[in-house]
């Protein structure tokens, strides 16, 4: 019973969260793996899904080495993250804050990497927020970036 639980909420979580579609803008070594992919620094570029003209970097830790190039291995919880107005921001939906805008497996179960929006309406900026969590124990470990409305830029 407890386990048909746990997949219901899974298939529920791959459904209703944006998954982790980045474009990988590049990547660098950062500890020589003898069998496998050498761990690495990924940097990827998402679009606000909700916000037109707002892009975010998400620069994380992959694991490499036999595990990681099995798709098996855990990441660790580093990510830094800078969002960047790109273009007319165009707001397609009411924004709610902590909407997931990214989300991205960090390990085979339960581990992701997340980015969450909020809007702080007093200055009419965007905030964007990346951090790991797990289901029994997250990280503290996190980082934002904002993104000021600008209102000649706005449609």
């Amino acid at each position: 019973m407890r386990l048909s639980v746990w997949i219901l909420a899974a298939a529920f979580a791959v459904l209703v969260v944006p998954s982790g579609r980045a474009e990988e803008i590049g990547s660098v070594s950062t500890v020589f793996k003898m069998l496998g992919a050498n761990d690495k620094i990924v940097v990827e570029a998402f679009d606000d899904p909700k916000v037109a003209g707002v892009t975010c970097y998400l620069s994380r830790a992959k694991t490499g080495g036999v595990k990681g190039s099995l798709g098996v291995a855990e990441d660790t919880a580093d990510a830094a993250i800078a969002c960047r107005q790109v273009g007319p921001i165009t707001i397609s939906a009411p924004l709610k804050d902590g909407d997931t805008v990214f989300k991205k497996d960090t390990s085979l179960l339960f581990k992701t990497l997340q980015v969450v929006r909020f809007h702080d309406r007093k200055r009419d900026v965007l905030v964007y927020l990346v951090y790991s969590d797990r289901i029994v124990e997250g990280s503290p470990k996190n980082s934002v970036s904002a993104v000021a409305i600008e209102k000649n830029w706005i449609r």
